[in-house]
């Protein structure tokens, strides 16, 4: 291991990795890195389980790659410890992960003098791991997080807790005396957390599934609506059970992003296994209220999935096909709307709608480039672009979005346009404010100031609302009769 310090006569200190060390569960994460590297293997976890526990852990660490920066660490903890080795401490990793999991990591943080570790025969958990340490240390002081940890914590001479919720940690406290506390990662209530998760506020994109009946002229339809509103509601919970899928599949580029880290899964602020629940208590009910509505729309929510599903897995890492992927599935939700409402999509609304969306992909990509830091690598973890991208990222968003510019001019004096309003020569006044909203959204994301996604910034931004309302009122003047 690292050059140790001259130890002293104090107890050596034992600190545990999943949930103490690591904000998570490194087999869970391994796991994870497992679906997403090799999808196939996992049909292989049933016969390493047969081998028992410490073969299992051992099977997995071996056939993933595992990087120890991709781990969320509890940064209070490592401080204290650094504290700790510096004034004569013997430092020691203790953990019942695979050692090819926690050497990797002890060598990356570069405070550990020892590591103990399971090894493909021995599963050093609980009181095989209290065992372990009583036997090469005698005395030993314990820092730990869990029920399971109780064994270890009655054989150490003091015992440090790392709470992962103040109710985990009354509830330890009835069992154990701890000398010192290291609070749970965040304060926040677990609702709010899973509201963040879920992603509650990128529902907004499924609005567009009203667009057919809106442009229709049938959203004052109370049927049509009501259908409308339970497709939304089948979308969102759909969506949400992506999100998580997404999150849980790219921790370790989350926390390697300016603002990514921060989200509940690559924070471990909320635990990875209740992530696994999660997907199919959001799916179910999803494509339950789908089937519910009509089999044409729970097939276009089955594609949606599957395209969100093959996007999560590989297509955002592929250059140009990501974004013409987010384009298409912002498309998919108005084929959506189009099937609930009984409504043939118009080529003219596809064409739009095909070359705004790609637009907005593209800004996405762009500004997480450029919100990389001056100091870090020149390209983002887990996608397939750099910063020497920037320029021809740039030409082809702002070449797509004035290219739906184009069509919508050219659709006001198609015969489609003249059939649905009736003053369609209001349309033009269409023109100057699309125009100048993405202008304006293009003019913010080269400077660096466009949240990493657009529809998002939109909603929150005063000026696109007065645009969008503005728009809205054009739409209504022009299809009003004898205005």
């Amino acid at each position: 291991m690292n050059e140790s310090p001259q130890f002293g006569a104090a107890p050596a200190l034992c600190v545990d990795l999943d949930g103490t060390l690591s904000r998570t569960d490194t087999l869970v994460e391994t796991l994870l890195m497992l679906i997403k590297q090799k999808p196939l293997a996992v049909l292989l976890l049933p016969f390493w389980l047969m081998r028992g526990r410490a073969a299992f852990k051992a099977a997995v660490a071996r056939a993933v790659r595992f990087d120890p920066e991709d781990l969320s660490y509890n940064e209070e903890l490592i401080a204290w410890l650094r504290i700790e080795r510096a004034a004569g401490r013997r430092i020691v990793l203790a953990t019942a992960a695979d050692e090819r999991i926690a050497r990797p990591i002890a060598a990356h943080l570069g405070i550990f003098d020892d590591v103990i570790a399971s090894d493909g025969s021995a599963n050093r958990k609980g009181r095989a791991k209290a065992e372990a340490l009583r036997d090469a240390y005698g005395a030993f002081v314990y820092v730990a997080n869990d029920d399971v940890d109780v064994p270890v914590w009655e054989a150490a001479e003091e015992a440090v807790l790392v709470a992962g919720s103040p109710a985990s940690g009354k509830r330890l406290a009835k069992y154990v005396s701890f000398a010192r506390v290291f609070g749970p990662p965040s304060p926040r209530p677990a609702w709010r957390l899973w509201l963040r998760q879920l992603r509650v506020h990128q529902w907004a994109k499924n609005a567009l599934i009203f667009v057919p009946l809106v442009l229709a002229h049938q959203i004052s339809n109370p049927e049509k609506l009501a259908v409308a509103a339970m497709a939304f509601l089948a979308f969102s919970l759909c969506a949400s059970s992506v999100y998580v899928l997404n999150d849980l599949l790219d921790l370790g580029s989350d926390r390697r992003h300016v603002t990514k880290k921060n989200r509940p899964f690559a924070a471990g602020a909320l635990p990875l296994e209740a992530g696994f629940a999660m997907i199919p208590l959001l799916l179910v009910p999803a494509f339950a209220i789908a089937l519910a509505i009509d089999f044409g729309f729970a097939a276009v929510l089955a594609g949606y999935y599957a395209l969100t599903l093959a996007y999560s897995l590989e297509l955002k890492r592929q250059p140009v096909v990501d974004v013409f992927t987010l384009a298409g599935l912002y498309t998919i939700r108005l084929f959506a709307g189009g099937v609930v409402a009984g409504v043939h999509l118009s080529p003219w609304l596809l064409a739009f709608s095909i070359f705004l969306f790609l637009s907005l992909a593209i800004v996405k990509r762009v500004g997480e480039l450029q919100g990389l830091p001056r100091d870090s690598a020149p390209a983002l973890h887990g996608r397939g672009y750099g910063r020497d991208d920037l320029p021809i990222l740039t030409a082809l968003g702002v070449a797509s979005g004035y290219a739906s510019v184009v069509i919508f001019s050219l659709y006001i004096n198609a015969p489609d346009s003249r059939a649905l309003y009736p003053n369609h020569a209001f349309l033009w006044l269409f023109i100057p404010l699309i125009l100048f909203w993405i202008s304006r959204v293009w003019l913010k994301t080269w400077r660096g100031e466009m949240h990493d996604d657009p529809i998002v910034f939109a909603l929150k931004d005063r000026v696109s609302q007065l645009t969008a309302l503005a728009a809205g009122g054009v739409l209504l003047v022009s299809a009003v009769q004898n205005v």
